[in-house]
């Protein structure tokens, strides 16, 4: 039987052709997930005796006569817009049914990686930023999840399943955060994650940016920012504890009724036996804003 004979079978039956619950195709398996050039090979089978048995593709297309099983099967799968068919021309109606391999070849992408949008350095406590992730190359991103984390906690997901390429794509994923304090130097990272169901790789491959760590700006704030009153005992020592947290880290300086004492201008800790009654104003700053706190040392009256 020549191939000019198979051509006319197939050209007859077009029209009378079936395809899935009525076909009498099996594939085995019935969908496969490949990755871009790796070797896929999947079976066809007939349930029923058939006059010719094979496979319409642009690559590795093949037919068998007589036989209820022919092959199709590929070294390196490189095609992305392969889509393999099984079809058969049977003695019997239906005379002609056809399956529809279904086949995901997939890519993962060539980079991720994740940066701040229409700003560069440090972020400002309570103001809006955005993070963009890239994802370089990454097929089917129909497939695909961005997930965003701070730290090892997942704060955001999107997900590309409203996409229908089949071939490699770039895309992206925005990422709205207002730091807060505690987040300085919290580390922003995004994962390229490619869910291709049971068929595919498990866990599902996933491939991952370099961390974005946040330095985060915010205004001096003292460890314990009420005023302190203190008792002056002659000859004892008094400690004032102006210690403040902040970023940039603050810088100190001191103003009082008395001659500011040597090596007290720009410490946030001073212990000293010398301090005479009066009030002590401490002013912690950053290029942010400056904040004070006041110590008052008063005098024990005589008999208390």
């Amino acid at each position: 039987m020549g191939d000019n004979f198979l051509r006319w079978i197939l050209m007859v039956c077009m029209f009378c052709s079936v395809s899935g619950e009525g076909c009498s195709l099996i594939l085995k398996p019935s969908r496969v997930v490949v990755g871009f050039g790796e070797p896929v090979s999947v079976s066809c089978e007939a349930a029923r005796p058939v006059r010719v048995l094979g496979w319409e593709s642009a690559i590795s297309a093949t037919h068998t006569q007589e036989d209820r099983s022919v092959q199709w099967k590929v070294d390196s799968l490189i095609d992305w817009i392969e889509e393999p068919i099984c079809y058969g021309v049977f003695f019997t109606a239906p005379r002609q049914c056809e399956e529809k391999l279904n086949l995901v070849l997939y890519k993962t992408p060539d980079s991720v990686s994740i940066r701040q949008v229409n700003h560069t350095g440090s972020m400002v406590e309570g103001k809006e930023y955005q993070l963009l992730c890239e994802v370089q190359n990454i097929a089917p991103v129909q497939y695909l999840t961005l997930r965003w984390y701070r730290g090892q906690a997942e704060v955001y997901n999107h997900s590309f399943s409203d996409l229908t390429s089949s071939s490699p794509v770039q895309v992206s994923s925005i990422l709205v955060v207002t730091p807060t304090k505690a987040e300085n130097g919290a580390q922003y990272r995004c994962v390229a994650e490619l869910e291709l169901g049971p068929e595919g790789p498990q866990p599902p491959p996933t491939v991952a940016s370099e961390p974005l760590n946040a330095s985060v700006y915010f205004p001096p704030t003292f460890l314990s920012p009420e005023p302190e009153v203190l008792d002056y005992v002659e000859g004892a020592e008094i400690t004032l504890n102006c210690t403040a947290t902040g970023n940039p880290t603050p810088v100190y300086s001191w103003q009082s009724s008395h001659p500011v004492q040597e090596g007290m201008e720009d410490d946030a800790f001073v212990t000293s036996s010398s301090l005479l009654p009066g009030t002590y104003t401490c002013t912690a700053s950053n290029t942010l804003e400056k904040k004070s706190k006041q110590f008052t040392i008063q005098a024990k009256t005589k008999g208390v």
